[in-house]
Order: structure tokens, then C-alpha cells, then sequence
């Protein structure tokens, strides 16, 4: 019995040996087994870089991977004096720490409770916000307020006004620098030349050319990429990536920085004093399309952006009713088509069309009158009638030649295509006299251009030439740029002689817009202006648009100025043209004396001797000099001229070159009693005066024959 016993007990015992042996030897092998999958994938991070499918060397550089970026500079815009308009600066927004636990190294950065009246009287000093307003801002209800700000008055603070804010030494006053724009300038062609403001800590054009220029001014922002490891060393294997900065491009304008200024001036001051609801002024080269002055009312500072919410659209992109100033265009187009005889009469008056009535600004009217007279004197009769003698086809395809009812493209924003009601006889011969047509003020400088350049009508244009700063190069360069010929230079001369005689006839209505020293032609205008609710026009005197169109010197016409002033409630039909002549005279005049033409600062110029040249080559010789050449007989070359080479005159003065063939009487209409007496002593004959001021008759006609034996009587007033 206890021998069986024990055998099992001894076995037991060695069976637990034997599992203890061989589960050591298990552990063993799966430590084993553990270890050599981990050396292996150990193996495989350190040669591959991967674990699980992401790639660790990639992961560590972009965790310490540092960009930085090379903010452009935003291209400057400048005036034709290459004086900035627009440029870039920096600029500052304010911030007060309040909270007591704002402390850096020991030291206090916050606006201590002792210094808060202080701070404000500072604040309130060099900000547009009163001192009540900056203590209230700087004890707010909330005791655990970390830091405050002021709003609008705190943004867009200039270094100069940082700097004496910060010599108070004010602890808690702190700055956040920024990139902004500066206008110099304040109010100059504002919303031509437009805005730019910050977006996303760049500057974004908003209107204007910042705006249609945007993607030339912006640049391109440098980049500097490297990836290192925690202590700032470069990471194997990794490159540093490097983009250089491109600055944006700067934009030249056509501005003559003088004009510009005198005529935002007189606009102000011109706008307390009429209190009209618009004014559009341009003045535009007619040889070359360069608007050297243009501006509008409503405007605003563009640094300040006072009075920005007063209008926001640049109006002389905007389609408005012209009036009597299309009559330009009118005649031109009579003219150039063959619907024109000088010597045919018309009714004035009122005129009837499908039972509606054309009326005159006098009602009455003048009784039979020729053209011309009708011109004079803005009768829409006599324009309703020279439509219907051209015919609406024919009256439509000038309306398209001189460049009406599409944008012309200048590059200045978005414009209005224009409009016009076409459909019956009555609207059609409206549209000869300005109503019933929508047409915008640079589509008008076109159309002028025709008038005023022999015929060739050119594109306004604003920007002279763009140029990338990083390289010193033009990468465009604006030129003259002829988009038609809706006229003859014949038809231009006859129309300008028109023009002429609305400001030097005893019959014309612009008489006030005479300027000494400068022979001027031009044509007023008066639109009525829609009813909103959509029937017929507003009445009463002043619910007009005036407007002057005026080309200057008159023979050979270098600039043109278009004025409109719209529903002034300080004058109405009876004084507009007196009213809108004290801003056309003094700008017109400002630009002749200033002209480049005239080759001097002085506004004389010394002629050129042309005698034996052909007569061709002395008009252009004589016209570049800013003078204007007048040809007496029907030779080829230039037998004398009336002022000598070398001599000093005024520009904008009449040479008259005699020529070698038969001597004919000039059309003198409108000369001063000096231009006259050059005409006599230039052919030999006797004048005799009656009265003082400027011609209006003469006993020969314009194409008589002349011999020296001969008396002309004139009549000058």
C-alpha cells in the first residue's frame, strides 16, 4: 500500500520539473520572437522612413518645417509729374492691455488704474475720438477684461501719430503694425484712380485702377521654406525652398498734377455754391486721347475716405441724357453725310411729329433760320429736322460711328453701354437734340475727339505707361490709338467754325465762355432729366443738366473740356452758361498757359521761318510749335508768313503763310482787330473798321478774290 502510494507523488514531481523546464524554454522563444520583430521592423523605419504607411522623415520635416514670407510691395500709382498718387506705407492699429497679469520678466505691461485719465487725454489728443468716449473704452464693466480696443479711430494710425502717442512712454498702449495705402493727395481724381484695402493682410483694389490694375500692382509675395530638426539644424535630406519677392508693378497716369489740383479745387468750391446733385469735368488732349484732368461731385478723400458713402460710382462712366451737346454731332454728321446746304432755311419753333411737339428752350423760336444760326442759337427744331432729312438709318449708323451706345474700353471700370429709344419718329429726332439717348462722359471725349483731330477720333486714356520696379523695364506703354473716322477733316473744320460762332456771334449762347489771349469753340447744352416714376421729364429751371463742351485753340483745337452740372439749386436756365464759365474759363485757360506745346514755361514760343517751304510741310511745322497756321491764296509753297521766324509770340496765335498762287478773301468771322490787320498787311489791302471786339461781317465774302487795290469793311463787336 505505501509503496503504490508514493510512486505518484515522485511522478508528479517530475512532471511539474518537466513543465517548468520547457514553459521557461516557451517564454524564451516568444521574448525571442518579440525582439526580432521589433529589430525587424526597427530595420525596416530606419531604412525606409515608414512605419504603417506614413512616412516619418516627411512627418518630421513639416513638424519642423518654418516659412516664412516676403510680403510685395504694392505697385505705386503716379500723376504725369511722376509724383506719387498712391503708395505704400505702413500703418498701425491700437491696442490697451488692462489685465494685472499681463507681466513680462518682472516688468508691468499693462495700463495701470493711476495712468487711465492720462492715457485717455493722450489718446483723445492724437485720435479722432473725444475723452469721455477713450475713459469709458478704458474701464470697461467687465474687471476681467484682458485688453480693449477704439474701434475705427484705433485702425490705420500713421507712423507720425504713433511716434507722439508713444513718447508718453504709457505702459499697455500697444501698436499691431500693418501694410495700408497712402493717398497724399486726399481728394485727386479719386475714383479714378480708386482704393486698395487690406484683405486677408494684403491690400486688395476695390475701385477705380487699384481695382482694374490689381493683379499688376499686387506683385507676388517671396518664400523661404527650410525644415530642420528641434535645435534649428537643417534636416538631412531636406532643401531650403526659396521663392524671391516680385514687387507690383507702378502705374504712370496722364494726370497733369497742376490741372488736377486747380480743378478739384474750384469743383469744391464751386459744388457749396451751386449745391448741384453732380458735376463731371474732364479735360482730355485731343491729339493724343490723354486726359490730363478729371474729376466728379459728389468725390472723396481717399486717405481719409471722407465722404465716401456719398457716392461710391464713378459717374463719368454712368449713361445720362446729353442734351443740346450731341448737337455736335448732329451737325457733323448732316455735314459728313450731304444732308447739309448752308444756305437752306428751317422753321423754329415748335414742330410737330406724329401729333407730339419738338419745343425750343424759348418756346417761340427765331422764325426761318439757317443751320448754322440753329446751331448758334441751340434750336432742337432745326436738329428734329436735319434727323429727318438724314434719315434714322443714317442718323444711327454715325450715332455707332462716333462710338455711342458701346463701352469705349478706356480701362477705367466698368462702364455703361449707354441706351436710346429708337423706335418712332418722334424718339428719333429726340435723340438729335440730346433726349431719348444715354450716353456716358468719356463715350462724349471720344466723340469730340473726332470734332477737334481732323476727323480721326481717338481713345481717352488715363495710364501713360506701366513699369515692373524689380527690373527697371516698360512693360507696357500706352499709345495714341485712332479708333475711327466717322468725319472728314472738312466736315471737322465746319463744325468747329459753328463752334466758333456760339461763342463769338452776337447770336450764339456761349458767349461767356470767351477767353483773352485764346480763341474758343464750344457748344452749351441743356437736358431735361427723366421723371423716376417713368413719364416724361421733371419740371422747373434747375432740374437740367448744363453742360459746355469747349475745344481749344479753336483752328486747330488741342484740348477739349466737357462740364455737366446736374440739377444746381442755385441757378437754373436763365444764368447757366455765366454760372458753368467760372469753371470751364479758368481751367481752359490754366491748360493753354501750361500747354506743353508751348515749349516754354512762359507761354510764348518762337516761330519758325516756313517761307519756301511747301504749304503742307509749313501748316505742321506751324501747328507743332502750339501756333495755328492759316493759309492765304491757293498756292503749293510759302511765299511770306505774317509773323517773321524768330519772333516771340504768344501760343495759340493765327500765322498767316501767303502763298504763290491767287490771293482770296479769308472767312473772318469771330478774328480780333490784330489777326485782321495781318490779314491786310499780308495782301495789301485797306480795312475799315466799325466797332470794337471781334468780327461778325465783312463786305467781301469768304472766297472772293483779292487784289490790293481792294476795301473790306468790317463790323466788330
Amino acid at each position: 500500500m505505501n509503496t503504490n502510494n508514493k510512486r505518484p507523488i515522485k511522478e508528479r514531481q517530475q512532471r511539474m520539473m518537466y513543465n517548468r523546464k520547457y514553459f521557461g524554454r516557451g517564454i524564451f522563444f516568444i521574448v525571442l520572437i518579440v525582439f526580432i520583430v521589433f529589430i525587424g521592423r526597427f530595420f525596416r523605419v530606419a531604412v525606409g522612413h515608414k512605419i504603417y504607411g506614413v512616412d516619418l522623415n516627411k512627418s518630421t520635416q513639416q513638424l519642423y518645417a518654418s516659412k516664412t514670407e516676403i510680403k510685395a510691395k504694392r505697385g505705386t500709382i503716379y500723376d504725369a509729374a511722376n509724383q506719387p498718387i498712391a503708395e505704400d506705407t505702413t500703418t498701425y492699429s491700437i491696442y490697451i492691455v488692462l489685465s494685472k497679469s499681463a507681466v513680462a520678466y518682472g516688468k508691468k505691461e499693462y495700463l495701470p488704474d493711476s495712468q487711465k485719465k492720462k492715457a485717455a487725454k493722450v489718446l483723445s489728443d492724437n485720435l479722432n475720438i473725444s475723452y469721455k468716449r477713450v475713459l469709458q473704452i478704458l474701464n470697461p464693466k467687465d474687471k476681467n477684461t484682458y485688453q480693449v480696443e477704439l474701434g475705427n479711430v484705433g485702425k490705420n494710425i500713421s507712423l507720425e501719430t504713433k511716434k507722439k502717442i508713444d513718447s508718453y512712454h504709457l505702459t499697455g498702449i500697444k501698436f499691431t503694425p500693418s501694410q495700408s495705402r497712402l493717398y497724399p493727395n486726399g481728394v485727386f481724381a479719386s475714383h479714378l484712380i480708386g482704393l486698395a484695402e487690406s484683405e486677408d493682410k494684403k491690400l486688395v483694389g476695390i475701385m477705380g485702377l487699384e481695382k482694374v490694375f490689381n493683379k499688376q500692382l499686387s506683385g507676388r509675395d517671396g518664400i523661404n521654406n527650410t525644415a530642420t530638426d528641434s535645435y534649428g539644424v537643417q534636416l538631412p535630406g531636406s532643401s531650403k525652398k526659396k521663392r524671391s519677392v516680385q514687387n507690383g508693378d507702378d502705374i504712370y497716369t496722364t494726370l497733369d498734377p497742376k490741372i488736377q489740383t486747380a480743378l478739384e479745387n474750384l469743383l469744391t468750391q464751386k459744388q457749396k455754391k451751386f449745391k448741384a446733385a453732380s458735376i463731371n469735368a474732364v479735360v482730355m488732349d485731343s491729339h493724343t486721347g490723354k486726359i490730363v484732368a478729371a474729376s466728379q461731385r459728389p468725390t472723396f478723400d481717399a486717405q481719409t475716405k471722407e465722404g465716401l458713402t456719398n457716392v461710391w460710382r464713378n459717374t463719368l462712366l454712368e449713361a445720362y441724357e446729353p442734351g443740346s451737346a450731341i448737337k455736335v454731332l448732329t451737325v457733323a454728321s448732316a455735314i459728313n453725310s450731304g444732308n447739309y446746304d448752308s444756305n437752306a432755311t428751317y422753321r423754329s419753333g415748335p414742330y410737330v411729329i406724329d401729333g407730339s411737339t419738338v419745343n425750343e428752350w424759348n418756346r417761340s423760336g427765331w422764325g426761318n433760320i439757317t443751320v448754322k444760326e440753329g446751331f448758334m442759337r441751340s434750336s432742337n427744331a432745326v436738329m428734329a429736322q436735319l434727323e429727318q432729312k438724314m434719315g434714322k438709318k443714317t442718323w444711327m449708323s454715325y450715332i455707332r460711328k462716333f462710338g455711342l451706345l458701346r463701352p469705349v474700353g478706356a480701362g477705367l471700370g466698368a462702364e455703361s453701354s449707354g441706351n436710346i429709344n429708337y423706335t418712332y419718329a418722334f424718339d428719333q429726332a429726340n435723340t438729335a437734340y440730346g433726349q431719348a439717348i444715354g450716353v456716358t462722359v468719356i463715350q462724349m471725349m471720344q466723340a469730340f475727339s473726332a470734332i477737334a483731330n481732323k476727323g480721326k477720333m481717338v481713345k481717352p486714356r488715363l495710364v501713360d505707361k506701366i513699369v515692373d520696379p524689380n527690373t527697371g523695364k516698360t512693360v507696357y506703354k500706352s499709345k495714341t490709338q485712332v479708333v475711327g473716322k466717322p468725319i472728314t477733316a472738312k466736315t471737322s473744320k465746319k463744325v468747329l467754325d459753328m463752334m466758333e460762332a456760339v461763342v463769338y456771334d452776337e447770336k450764339g449762347l456761349g458767349q461767356d465762355y470767351a477767353i483773352d489771349g485764346y480763341k474758343i469753340a464750344a457748344k452749351t447744352g441743356t437736358a431735361e432729366i427723366a421723371n423716376s416714376n417713368g413719364t416724361g421729364y421733371l419740371s422747373g429751371s434747375s432740374n437740367h443738366i448744363f453742360s459746355v463742351v469747349g475745344m481749344a485753340p479753336a483752328d486747330n483745337p488741342r484740348y477739349i473740356m466737357y462740364l455737366t452740372v446736374k440739377q444746381p439749386k442755385s441757378f437754373g436756365i436763365n444764368d447757366d452758361t455765366k454760372n458753368l464759365s467760372t469753371i470751364f474759363n479758368p481751367i481752359m485757360k490754366k491748360v493753354l498757359d501750361s500747354s506743353q506745346v508751348n515749349n516754354t514755361n512762359s507761354g510764348t514760343v518762337k516761330v519758325e521761318n516756313v517761307v519756301g517751304n511747301s504749304v503742307d510741310d509749313a501748316k505742321d511745322k506751324i501747328s507743332k510749335q502750339g501756333l495755328v497756321p492759316v493759309v492765304v491764296g491757293s498756292g503749293d509753297k510759302v511765299e511770306k508768313q505774317s509773323v517773321e521766324g524768330d519772333q516771340t509770340v504768344i501760343s495759340g496765335e493765327k500765322v498767316l503763310l501767303l502763298t504763290n498762287g491767287t490771293k482770296t478773301m479769308l472767312d473772318i468771322n469771330g478774328w480780333s482787330r490784330n489777326d485782321i490787320a495781318k490779314l491786310a498787311d499780308l495782301t495789301g489791302i485797306t480795312v475799315n473798321y466799325t466797332g470794337s471786339g471781334y468780327a461778325y461781317y465783312q463786305s467781301i465774302a469768304a472766297g472772293g478774290a483779292l487784289k490790293k487795290s481792294d476795301i473790306v469793311e468790317v463790323k466788330l463787336k
